[in-house]
């Protein structure tokens, strides 16, 4: 059966009346507003914030549209699934509000990743720091960084608006405000949202820091298994894994490094090793020390690259 692709664009009043090409043929972005222009439609994409998801998301599916949302709007309700194509699609199959939440960008990254050791043995914990680039900020803060290196070269004043602090030549290990527990809500978001994708008991710490990089979100990830996984296990399983791709090969310097993989769609994984440590007893669990960046989530709007490093301990 054949299908007709038709786009339709909508927006705030500042974009209404804007046009943009999609198929050779011009597109004028409609204002955004509680009537009928969504009748007909089969799946509205979001991505302009909680609020402005949860006062619309009524208006765009009475008639049946499926909305696939890119805020935090609805990821942790319990009738909307919160999935991740590589590792649950399965989820986007039960939806009661015909409402679909996409993840925090850098628990899709680390998902993606850790689903293909969870198919060898069940992950019991995860400690993970991230090294955040300024894509994730948005277009605005990605120009800021920009300026602040221009700026700090040309030993002018630094402007900073974007960050709390001046990041270029800096790391702030700070993204998003402080919970009570002293975890930011991205770090937060990286337990909640992975044990639901994964729908799993594993525990996640995060760490999450912005670093002076353009472009490609990192993670590094520690990972305690059940059983045992060599780091050949791991190799395997990497380069079978939907959506990652296998880069690991040291003596030749081959890695991934976020410079050369702007555009690209998988995540790419490489350094897997094992955690070096005196003679101890053996434990009966393996360790994985991860990073990676995919061009999904909210990252996808500024096209960061991916990267993924592992280590393994027996």
């Amino acid at each position: 059966m054949a299908y007709s692709l038709r786009l339709m664009l909508f927006g705030s009043s500042r974009s209404a009346g804007r046009k943009y090409t999609f198929r050779g043929k011009q597109i004028e972005v409609k204002l955004l507003q509680h009537n009928d222009d969504f009748k007909g439609v089969d799946i509205a994409f979001t991505s302009a914030g909680a609020g402005t998801t949860k006062e619309f998301c009524e208006t765009i599916t009475k008639h049946g549209a499926v909305l696939i949302d890119n805020s935090s709007a609805y990821r942790m309700d319990a009738d909307v699934p919160l999935v991740v194509p590589e590792v649950n699609p399965e989820d986007a199959l039960n939806r009661p509000r015909n409402v679909i939440a996409n993840p925090n960008c850098t628990t899709i990254q680390m998902v993606v990743a850790l689903k293909a050791i969870e198919n060898l043995s069940h992950i019991k914990r995860v400690h993970v720091a991230t090294y955040q680039a300024a894509s994730g900020a948005g277009a605005a803060a990605m120009d800021e960084l920009y300026e602040q290196y221009r700026q700090v070269l040309a030993n002018e004043p630094v402007t900073v608006e974007k960050f709390a602090y001046q990041l270029a030549f800096n790391l702030i290990p700070q993204i998003d405000v402080f919970t009570d527990n002293g975890y930011t809500k991205e770090e937060m978001k990286m337990f909640n949202e992975t044990r639901k994708i994964m729908h799993s008991d594993i525990q996640v710490s995060a760490m999450c820091v912005r670093v002076p990089a353009l472009r490609s979100h990192s993670e590094s990830i520690w990972v305690e298994t059940e059983r045992p996984i060599s780091p050949e296990e791991a190799r395997e399983a990497f380069a079978k894994g939907e959506g990652l791709v296998l880069m690991d090969n040291p003596e030749k310097k081959e890695y991934p490094m976020p410079l050369f993989l702007a555009g690209k769609d998988p995540v790419y994984v490489g350094r897997i090793r094992k955690v070096w440590r005196k003679k101890i007893p053996q434990r009966s669990e393996d360790d994985f020390l991860l990073a990676n960046q995919p061009l999904k989530g909210a990252a996808l709007r500024n096209q960061p690259d991916k990267w993924l490093y592992l280590q393994v301990r027996n």
